[in-house]
């Protein structure tokens, strides 16, 4: 802060000086259907709160707000992905959220200044310096906004900077929204061709005949249609204790969703196709090789009579096996049930061909991807600096003027 003031003649003054930390907010006379309620994945750094649900049913337990006040998210890894917002447009002008926000309003300070501030590398370093508790879930101190200092220039210069930083972060914004369009677009052409190759073969003057599945429509003429269970065998892995799960070992373990971590022993040897048995994202795919541990949480699909895994595999991919979940509770699918599901299958030197395909064509696709991704992770980092560098000085102020 020494070179900022020497720099600009910028203060350094106490965060809690210039806006209140967690402020009361007066419901008097509001019905609850007139509270707005902020789920957390609405706090996203560099947008603001849409006038999103009513949820009735207030609560001490919650962090109350109002029109203006701007909202962070404390616990990780939001606070560290800069989860954090300015409340707009809200039913009364009065919300309320998780107790895992904090709330901040602005009483001596630029709203919209504080707001890049609480996005730049000056503050968030601090706070991730400040949090405490045990594994994954840790939360920031509220000491730290109780104890912070922040850079206070004058308020025509706090006017000038977030007058800038709205002009260029909304130009990095728009190239973000930009590239994510097209990821998405490039997941969906990947979705289609694998779809297409799946259910259709690659010769697109095959004669076509009714496959007798509603899902699935017409398939080529000389394919058969076969329960599942005569195409590979399905069977639940085994059971394993997070305790037997560590960051390094012998051979890699995989659960309902992919790797969880390395073991010392292991249930299988080969190529394998595997299915996510239980949880909100049940049914999707993945592929192991080699030795490897399979959980009890997923399904391993071992292939039959020469056929292909990976047609196999993106065949299930395209067949959506979420949609068999049985329990809205604890959503799980049945081992049974996916096995006498019925499925289209081509001859077994067909599904190689289209095998061959589809990985060309997947190949192809996420090399663009990793391309596009690698571009918007870019255009990110620039923003963060951006803001970072505008606030704490360190951008000359005709610069901004321009």
């Amino acid at each position: 802060m020494k070179a900022i003031r020497q720099q600009h003649g910028w203060d350094s003054i106490p965060l809690r000086y210039v806006c209140q930390l967690n402020p009361p907010v007066d419901f008097t006379g509001l019905e609850d259907d007139d509270l707005t309620f902020l789920p957390m994945d609405k706090v996203k750094s560099g947008y603001f709160i849409p006038n999103t649900d009513k949820f009735t049913k207030y609560a001490t337990s919650y962090n109350a707000f109002e029109e203006g006040d701007i909202i962070l998210a404390k616990v990780t890894p939001c606070f560290e992905n800069g989860n954090i917002a300015i409340a707009e447009n809200l039913v009364k002008g009065k919300g309320f959220g998780s107790s895992e926000l904090f709330v901040v309003r602005p009483t001596k300070i630029n709203r919209k200044f504080l707001f890049y501030y609480f996005q730049s590398s000056a503050f968030k370093q601090k706070g991730e310096a400040s949090m405490t508790g045990a594994g994954g879930l840790k939360r920031v101190s509220p000491d730290l906004l109780r104890q912070h200092h922040l850079p206070y220039p004058n308020k025509e210069t706090q006017r000038l900077i977030a007058d800038y930083l709205d002009r260029e972060t909304a130009r990095i914004d728009a190239l973000v929204a930009e590239k994510e369009k097209m990821l998405a677009l490039l997941e969906e052409k990947r979705g289609a061709l694998i779809s297409r190759a799946v259910t259709r073969g690659l010769d697109p003057d095959v004669p076509m005949k009714p496959s007798g599945l509603d899902w699935l429509g017409e398939i080529p003429v000389h394919w058969e249609v076969r329960k599942l269970k005569h195409v590979a065998s399905l069977k639940s892995g085994e059971t394993i204790t997070a305790d037997s799960i560590a960051d390094t070992g012998d051979y890699p373990v995989y659960g309902g969703n992919g790797f969880r971590g390395f073991t010392s022993e292991y249930t299988h040897a080969g190529d394998y196709v595997l299915i996510g048995r239980q949880g909100a994202l049940c049914g999707n795919i993945n592929y192991a090789s080699g030795q490897f541990w399979a959980s009890e949480h997923a399904v391993v699909v071992t292939i039959k009579e020469g056929n292909d895994i990976f047609w196999c595999g993106e065949l299930l991919r395209f067949m959506n096996l979420n949609q068999y979940s049985q329990s809205a509770a604890q959503p799980g699918i049945s081992v049974e049930m996916v096995d006498n599901l019925k499925v289209p299958v081509p001859p077994v030197g067909e599904q190689v061909q289209i095998s061959i395909y589809m990985r060309k064509e997947s190949d192809y696709i996420e090399s663009i991807q990793k391309e596009v991704s690698k571009t918007t992770a870019l255009l990110k980092e620039r923003r963060a600096a951006l803001i970072t560098a505008a606030v704490t000085g360190r951008i000359p102020l005709e610069e901004m003027r321009k």
